[in-house]
């Protein structure tokens, strides 16, 4: 993969190159496909949604990130699922043929 794929979502803006994830807001983060797991679950009762990012190997996590998403939010971020989905792809392959 070679597009970068970009959303915004609330405050957050996500971007993803393939390999790196960077989630810009106020605490900015950057995630390499090799050293994350990815977790979004939802939507509850309310419709809100929250991606959770671990860091480090699933055998030993190094620290937890954790963006909650309203359902107003969710809804107009345009492209976050295909992006996530993008990411989550990432990770199994390179956990499949060690990229």
């Amino acid at each position: 993969m070679t597009d970068e794929i970009t959303a915004r979502a609330g405050r957050e803006f996500y971007t993803f190159d393939g390999r790196i994830l960077e989630v810009f807001g106020s605490h900015p983060r950057r995630f390499h496909i090799r050293n994350m797991d990815l977790r979004v679950t939802g939507p509850d009762r309310k419709g809100r949604r929250t991606v959770e990012i671990v860091a480090g190997s699933p055998e030993a996590s190094a620290a937890q990130h954790t963006w909650h998403h309203s359902a107003e939010e969710w809804q107009r971020a345009q492209g976050l699922e295909a992006l996530l989905e993008a990411v989550r792809a990432g990770i199994a392959s390179a956990r499949e043929y060690g990229a």
